[in-house]
């Protein structure tokens, strides 16, 4: 008997609910025929779903998507009439028509008793939404000059992930030219947002935008600098560095890399130097990773060569300088007195023109001067070092 008095009232609940259903339902395709109060009839929509029960009802789905279509035709008549819109709400109500209309179709394309799949809806639906497609994009574009890269990725995503979902089954976008250049830009919000996975997401797609693919390169380097993945940053800043050699990016930072490996660092730099041969970031690079293989006669000769082409670089004469001093460090001090006392005072200009040009650098012409006025007898400038050695290690 109990149990029979709970099925009653379970049946009626059931009963209740459905008739409940029924009229906001009801309610809400009213309003749409009023042609006013779309929102309402959304609002009645999303409170059905609040209820797991009505999650699976393709009815509800498809009123909360036609609410939300006239509120975007509404706001769409006001932007064509010069009127004031509210320009984020217009393009939040462009992606919500896009996740509402994924999720109806998925329910529209469940298959019958027998198995067959024939959705009723898809062919209307997808002809609509192909139509705001463009929408996302300029939203997600708006979102990114906002500085939203949060919401403007998902935006992008949105556009992209386009030609994977079974309703839009019969369109290609794989040729669409703007495809690319969303990725360029979800790779762009994942990069400002410091999320390296988000970065590295549409990578491949995004490197098909020629016109900012070093751009591209560079986020995606960072990516992986960011995830501490070497082996892949590496790989990224050689193909940017082959891809575009005169890039301020690619180069120092390859070079950085190769800081404890002075062979690889010469095969960057000669690489470089055959883009432009005068560069002197280049040239000095080269004359950096002689002295470290202690090739210093070679080293030299593009020290100068970076001192005649630029004067002012303070580090090519600490180089020219470095490089006399080794070569002296290298003589026998018997054999080969006067020919050291030459490397020091050949040395000596170099280092000197380095001090002016770098005053504060103290700790890197300090001893170098230190050395070479005790090697040429210089009494008065070798105390005057010695005082500031001494006062630094105060």
């Amino acid at each position: 008997m109990k149990v029979r008095v709970l099925t009653i009232f379970l049946a009626l609940i059931a009963t209740l609910t459905v008739c409940a259903q029924r009229k906001q339902i009801g309610e809400a395709r009213t309003y749409l025929k009023s042609g006013k109060n779309f929102d309402k009839a959304e609002k009645l929509m999303t409170d059905l779903l609040k209820d797991s029960a009505n999650r699976e009802n393709k009815r509800i789905y498809e009123i909360w998507f036609q609410s939300v279509q006239k509120q975007y035709e509404q706001a769409n008549e006001k932007f064509y009439m010069k009127k004031q819109q509210d320009t984020a709400q217009f393009f939040s109500l462009v992606r919500k028509l896009f996740t509402i209309s994924f999720r109806l179709d998925s329910l529209d394309a469940r298959p019958d008793k027998k198995g067959k799949v024939d959705p009723e809806l898809r062919r209307d639906v997808a002809r609509d939404m192909n139509g705001y497609r463009t929408n996302l994009f300029f939203g997600g574009s708006y979102l990114v000059r906002k500085g939203d890269f949060k919401q403007a990725f998902d935006y992008f995503e949105t556009y992209i992930d386009c030609r994977r979902q079974p309703l839009f089954t019969g369109y290609d976008f794989s040729q669409e030219p703007r495809m690319a250049e969303a990725a360029y830009w979800a790779t762009y919000s994942g990069y400002r947002m410091e999320e390296p996975i988000l970065a590295l997401r549409y990578r491949d797609l995004a490197l098909g935008d020629t016109a900012k693919r070093s751009w591209t390169l560079q986020y995606v380097a960072e990516a992986w600098k960011s995830l501490k993945d070497d082996s892949m940053y590496v790989a990224t800043l050689w193909q940017g560095f082959n891809e575009y050699p005169l890039s301020p990016y690619f180069f120092p930072r390859l070079m950085d890399s190769y800081q404890n490996q002075p062979e690889e660092a010469l095969k960057v730099a000669d690489q470089a130097l055959e883009a432009d041969s005068t560069s002197r970031l280049f040239l000095f690079a080269k004359s950096v990773a002689l002295l470290q293989l202690e090739k210093f006669a070679e080293s030299l000769e593009y020290s100068d060569r970076v001192i005649k082409r630029y004067p002012d670089m303070a580090e090519a004469y600490y180089n020219a300088g470095t490089a006399y001093v080794n070569i002296a460090l290298r003589m026998d001090p018997v054999r080969h007195k006067k020919q050291i006392k030459k490397m020091y005072q050949k040395a000596l200009p170099y280092m000197e023109k380095y001090r002016t040009l770098a005053p504060g650098g103290e700790q890197k012409w300090g001893p170098a001067l230190y050395r070479i006025y005790f090697n040429l007898n210089m009494g008065k400038q070798f105390d005057e070092i010695d005082k500031i050695l001494k006062k630094q290690k105060s």
